[in-house]
């Protein structure tokens, strides 16, 4: 019992050895990752199309969560840009932004996705997110954050714009284009300059001047703040609120109020599948970020927990006012860089987007939007990453069309279709590699009992005998293409009476492609060719023991391809080997 509260709590196994180190450490990384997160959470909230407190209360309740559940120390739980913008795009089919309605929405996607990872962790479904490969989530990203950059170019010329794909927003944005407030486009323009520039140029500026590293790091971070101080001073005494420049205006001067997310049956449908994609995509991107730095750490993740802590976070989220939620890379590499030992940190930063709920909001009044749109635009665009592209052509062509179809469909279609484009492309890319699976003509090494493919290696070969190895289990989508492989290497072959399979990369032999073997030791049967097996693997023997393939193979089954040459060579035609059984 103690095992499984340990399992489900970890804030029980690392609670346990908490000492005065970790808390002085994760104090000072939760100042720094607050100080980072109170622009960046309104910003996302501008983003998903809510009012700029609902990002400080969805960066609360969930973290505090998180630091329950969740087995990374390091990862940061909160709004982030691409779940952000998918928010937005499942809402605006449903509901008017702006309206009661649409912050229920949110609160009911918010909901539905923190069930829908809840269930897969304890379910133990983690696995679910295997079906979008890497590059196609690079390629995903790429498309997003060229969007969502595109999407924040209204706030920064100060007109109006929508659209929920690349070609909608040009469209959009090129009509209004001679409405643009000049006032707002020099904020915007200069805003996001400068966080180019602080992300770029003022580490060695510091670094030049003799400023110690760590205080260099904590300047750097703070870059967000400074634009969002000078800004909002700036429209405040100048007044520019009044020649047109849109603020942030009366935020709420509140901890984030209980909520309760929709149960309409209607709404929870429509809401159904984006919650899904919103939901594998957000554990994808948590689940990478916390690998990656708990890797560093020799940490260990559990993906299914990590699961359950995510799906936590998102409850919590839709019953204190907030919105989809998961671990985003930036906040989380600060916090790693700050020192954060443990999820407490997480839940220090909490306290601190509490305090400023409380007590700093009503200094964000004259806060231009610009300045936010600046803030995800310099965000995003570290996203974006086309050099995936040039990889994956390098590497593999099917790899590149994946990335590629991805990138094309999210910009031509919007977020959601581009990942389940993503999903379906890669469960096709999958399954097209695997379809065809590389079957190796083998033979003996000289001096050795080694069997390689011979076309890439000098080996012996006996003309009475084709040995074949299968590099890939073999399932229902491969098992025509092996057979006819076969079919085609033996026939019109004379002096061929033993093909032996090599099976010592075959995993899994499903029913489709028992079939399959049976087809082709009949075939080979008529043909007066015997069919054997040799490095069978147990689990696949248990599985073949459990049919009738083996009583009827025409052949033997070998421990290793080279008794079953040897043995082969020492028989003649007429005389069956002596079988070595695999185990």
């Amino acid at each position: 019992m103690k095992t499984d509260m340990t399992r489900y709590l970890p804030i029980l196994t690392w609670g346990r050895a908490y000492n005065s180190s970790a808390l002085s450490n994760d104090l000072v990384a939760a100042l720094i990752v607050t100080i980072m997160l109170i622009p960046q959470s309104l910003a996302y909230a501008l983003l998903a199309g809510l009012p700029p407190e609902a990002g400080l209360y969805a960066s609360i309740a969930p973290i505090m969560l998180y630091a329950v559940f969740g087995t990374s120390r390091a990862l940061a739980v909160g709004p982030v840009a691409v779940v952000s913008l998918m928010t937005a795009a499942a809402l605006n089919n449903i509901v008017e932004q702006g309206t009661m309605g649409y912050a229920v929405a949110a609160l009911s996607l918010a909901a539905l996705s923190g069930v829908i990872l809840l269930a897969m962790g304890l379910f133990r479904l983690g696995f679910v997110a295997n079906f979008l490969s890497h590059p196609v989530i690079a390629g995903f990203i790429t498309a997003s954050g060229i969007i969502i950059a595109a999407s924040q170019l209204k706030h920064i010329l100060g007109i109006d714009g929508e659209g929920h794909n690349l070609l909608e927003l040009v469209i959009s944005i090129t009509r209004h284009i001679a409405e643009t407030n000049w006032i707002t486009a020099i904020i915007g323009i200069l805003a996001t300059a400068f966080l180019f520039w602080v992300r770029k140029g003022l580490k060695p500026l510091l670094q030049r001047i003799g400023i110690s590293a760590g205080l260099v790091g904590v300047l750097v971070k703070t870059g967000p703040v400074a634009v969002v101080v000078a800004t909002t001073f700036a429209v405040w005494v100048l007044g520019l609120a009044d020649k047109g420049v849109k603020i942030v205006g009366e935020v709420p001067q509140s901890l984030p109020p209980m909520t309760l997310p929709s149960f309409s049956p209607q709404l929870l449908g429509q809401l159904l599948l984006p919650a899904f994609l919103i939901s594998i995509i957000g554990f994808v991107e948590s689940i990478s970020v916390a690998q990656t730095l708990a890797a560093k750490k020799r940490q260990r993740i559990d993906p299914d927990q990590e699961l359950i802590g995510l799906g936590a976070a998102n409850i919590g989220a839709s019953l204190t006012g907030g919105f989809p939620v998961t671990g985003g890379f930036s906040r989380s590499v600060v916090n790693f860089d700050a020192g954060a030992e443990t999820p407490a940190a997480g839940a220090f930063t909490a306290v601190g987007l509490a305090i400023a709920a409380l007590a700093l909001t009503p200094l964000i009044y004259f806060l231009p939007k610009a300045t936010l749109a600046a803030t995800i635009i310099v965000a995003v665009l570290s996203l974006v990453d086309f050099s995936i592209l040039k990889r994956s052509w390098d590497y593999s062509k099917a790899d590149f069309s994946a990335v590629f179809g991805t990138i094309i469909i999210t910009l031509a279609m919007g977020v959601e279709a581009g990942v389940s484009a993503g999903v379906g492309l890669s469960i096709l890319l999958h399954l097209y590699k695997s379809s065809k699976p590389h079957i190796a003509e083998v033979g003996q090494v000289p001096g050795t009992e080694h069997y390689r493919n011979i076309l890439r290696h000098d080996v012996i070969t006996d003309p009475n005998i084709v040995s074949l190895r299968v590099d890939e289990s073999l399932y229902f989508a491969n098992a025509r293409y092996m057979e006819d492989k076969i079919h085609n290497r033996v026939a019109g072959e004379k002096n061929i009476r033993h093909v032996i399979l090599q099976c010592s990369a075959i995993n899994d032999i499903d029913l489709s492609a028992l079939e399959s073997l049976e087809t082709i030791n009949e075939r080979l049967r008529e043909m007066d060719v015997q069919l054997h097996l040799s490095e069978v693997k147990g689990p696949v023997m248990d599985r073949l023991k459990r049919a009738h393939f083996l009583s009827e193979l025409t052949g033997q089954v070998f421990l290793s391809q080279f008794d079953a040459a040897r043995a082969l060579q020492m028989t003649s035609d007429e005389e069956p080997a002596s079988p070595i059984v695999a185990t």
